[in-house]
């Protein structure tokens, strides 16, 4: 038996010749001695009579795929199906409290513009409502830092100055005549370029799509612009939502330019940690929001899945795909989550919750629990999430005990790789693929080849353990409202994306190389609101968000 025939049948069609598929469906006849073969990728062991008796319909599903790989579906086409977060007796809240943090006293213009990088978006919006700064002055001088600092940090695929000056005007008129629309009003930002935006290009970070025009406006970038936000730049992200390398180069870290800004969320990630802009928009299917967030020194919400609509945003994972904030600290993600949460009509996952953020909130109040195990292990950020828990006690916070369900939520990733083979199939087996600036082993490329060879069966399957775990989890946190993890040494991040939990991950210390380091805040499902409550507390009694970059890394990169 010949690769080629086993590719034949295990793909359900196409050839995989030099590194690219062709779409006719295979040139050779299916026998027993094929599938005989072909079972052993999947761990099968029928007999020869049995598996003669699927000749006829092996043959009529790839006269299946033939029929439906004629028909065009772009990325923006969810499957008939959609991953429920929602464990069996969940109930929601549905009293909808006022949205409300408390306006900053004494706000003025630093003598130093440099500082106003850095100012948090209750700061920024007391200096545009008492109209010490117009949105025109505010934009304009993101833009120069932007202009500046974004080539050495390769954070930045589009300026939308244009439209920014636009809006920013817009803003100001509307301010003038007493329009005002809250916090976010004239205030610029950031979106990661898998956000479809009018006019200006969505290239996904990948060369194959690096010239794409998708003319609408995702309903986060509606939503942001509708408050009185200031588009001014589409941010990088690693290709097709995975790491830091995109089509024109590598996101780095302004802690040290040497670095990459991990990703996939890279560039939204650099750029609030830079003060180039002073809040982006990310989204996270596996640690896309806590990872560059950890190597930027940023605050980052990853959501309940289920809160943000993903409607003009490109699909990975439709199961596990979240949109969120990073931001500079936890009510600047508080701030903008409430101006993008909630049901828009077309993303048909989006669930209609209260958001019921309070600041003002006793966090003594709240029941907290910890991942004591992971916490007890030896790994690189031990000392600075010991300061963090000994932080919180000394400030009158109860840690209680939790552990994880004992599920191979690991196994479950393969969701992944199936629903982005997926999503890409077109990409695959057009071999446009190699148009990705990543080739090696454990590139996109290469994932989405083996995501074929997953059978449904074992997909579905997959899913129904996770539906064990989604179940498992709530029984877990039954007695806590927040819990804390590492960000990385621990399975946390694995099983709560699957899940579809809510976390909040805030800068915690430096390692001694200078690289930030970060600790987790989760909440349960719809949970945010504690979440944040808890984060923004701890925020209150250490100053680790308050720590920016020297802006002079641009002279220490080295070539």
């Amino acid at each position: 038996m010949n690769k080629r025939q086993i590719y034949t049948l295990a793909l359900g069609a196409g050839c995989f010749i030099s590194g690219a598929f062709v779409s006719k469906v295979a040139d050779t006849k299916l026998s027993v001695s094929i599938v005989r073969e072909a079972q052993k990728l999947i761990g099968l062991n029928f007999t020869d009579a049995q598996l003669d008796s699927t000749l006829t319909d092996l043959e009529e599903f790839q006269q299946s795929y033939e029929l439906l790989r004629k028909q065009p579906l772009p990325n923006s086409v969810a499957p008939a199906l959609a991953f429920n977060p929602i464990p069996v007796g969940y109930t929601f809240e549905k009293q909808k409290a006022k949205f409300e943090v408390a306006k900053p006293s004494n706000v003025k213009l630093p003598k130093n513009r440099d500082e106003l990088a850095f100012y948090t978006l209750p700061q920024l919006a007391e200096l545009i409502r008492t109209k010490q700064i117009s949105s025109e002055d505010l934009t304009k001088f993101y833009l120069e830092r932007l202009k500046k600092y974004g080539p050495t940090l390769e954070c930045v695929t589009t300026l939308t100055e244009e439209m920014a000056l636009e809006q920013a005007r817009k803003a100001d008129k509307e301010i003038k005549a007493g329009k005002y629309k809250g916090i976010l009003h004239g205030i610029p930002f950031g979106v990661k370029d898998l956000l479809s935006t009018k006019k200006y290009k969505t290239t996904w970070g990948a060369m194959p799509y690096k010239d794409q025009v998708i003319d609408e406006d995702a309903t986060v970038v509606q939503r942001l612009q509708d408050a009185g936000g200031v588009l001014v730049a589409k941010m990088t992200l690693g290709a097709l939502a995975m790491g830091d390398v995109w089509y024109g180069g590598k996101t780095r870290s302004p802690w040290d330019v040497n670095k990459g800004s991990s990703g996939s969320s890279a560039g939204s990630a650099a750029a609030v940690a830079a003060g180039l802009v002073p809040y982006a928009i990310g989204t996270e299917t596996l640690g896309s929001i806590v990872s560059p967030s950890t190597a930027c020194g940023t605050t980052g919400l990853r959501p309940t899945f289920g809160r943000i609509s993903r409607h003009g945003a490109m699909a990975l994972s439709w199961s596990m795909d979240k949109i969120g904030p990073i931001t500079r600290s936890a009510e600047d993600a508080a701030i903008v989550f409430n101006a993008i949460h909630g049901p828009d009509g077309k993303d048909q996952s989006v669930y209609d919750v209260p958001f019921n953020y309070n600041p003002s909130i006793n966090p003594k109040k709240l029941r907290v629990g910890y991942l004591k195990a992971d916490f007890d292990r030896d790994y690189g950020f031990k000392e600075n999430d010991e300061a963090t828990l000994a932080a919180l006690r000394k400030a009158g916070i109860e840690l209680v005990p939790i552990e994880l369900p004992d599920l191979p939520a690991r196994a479950l990733t393969l969701t992944i790789s199936v629903e982005g083979a997926a999503a890409f199939d077109e990409l695959t087996r057009s071999g446009r693929d190699s148009l990705l600036v990543a080739q090696h082993k454990n590139a996109w490329p290469t994932i989405f080849r083996a995501g074929r060879f997953v059978p449904a069966v074992e997909y579905l399957q997959a899913q129904r353990v996770r539906t064990l775990l989604v179940q498992q989890m709530q029984e877990k946190l039954k007695d806590v409202d927040v819990y804390l993890s590492p960000s990385f040494a621990s399975s946390n991040l694995v099983v709560t994306n699957l899940t579809g939990h809510p976390c909040v991950v805030v800068p915690n210390g430096f390692q001694k190389n200078g690289m930030p380091t970060t600790i987790t805040f989760m909440g349960k499902l719809f949970g945010e609101a504690e979440a944040l409550t808890l984060a923004k507390f701890y925020q209150s009694i250490t100053k680790h968000h308050e720590q920016h970059p020297s802006m002079d890394f641009a002279s220490k990169r080295k070539s």
